[in-house]
């Protein structure tokens, strides 16, 4: 028997209509056999981070289950964005679609293609405010929550 893992994603667009960009992964993940329970948050709108003029993100956080190992999940990620045409040229540039692994069950992994938690997840507002809407109560590794990690940056 497979194990499951409960995992969280964070999903960002501003190119090619956003909002459909988020709603045609969300059917992608739901499609999987591999990943169950799937719960999204809303999608904020968030200014972009980033280099130039860009337009706004649409942003949201998926929570599911999953028998995928993590670097499994990581390409089957990366085949999603690929598909709805994502091209990797400049850092925090423009996208059609940006899927980030946050967290993976209470795993921590450093290796050279992953980084898990999401080592930017404590310091970006348009992933605690999707996480906090559907795990308020969710502990990092680092045994800090949500709430505490929100409102350092609020």
């Amino acid at each position: 028997m497979n194990t499951t893992t409960l995992c969280f994603i964070g999903l960002g667009s501003n190119l090619e209509q956003p909002r459909k960009q988020l709603d045609s992964a969300l059917m992608a993940l739901r499609s999987a056999p591999e990943i169950t329970q799937l719960t999204a948050s809303s999608y904020f709108t968030t200014a972009a981070i980033g280099p130039g003029q860009q337009p706004d993100y649409q942003n949201a956080v998926a929570r599911f289950t999953t028998t995928l190992k993590a670097l499994q999940l990581l390409d089957f990620l990366q085949k999603i964005e690929t598909q709805q045409g994502r091209v990797r040229q400049l850092r925090w540039g423009a996208r059609t679609l940006d899927l980030d692994l946050l967290l993976y069950g209470e795993e921590t992994l450093n290796c050279e293609r992953l980084t898990v938690p999401h080592p930017r997840i404590y310091e970006r507002r348009f992933v605690l405010e999707p996480l906090s809407e559907i795990a308020p109560q969710l502990r990092f590794p680092d045994g800090s929550n949500v709430a505490q990690r929100l409102a350092k940056l609020l």
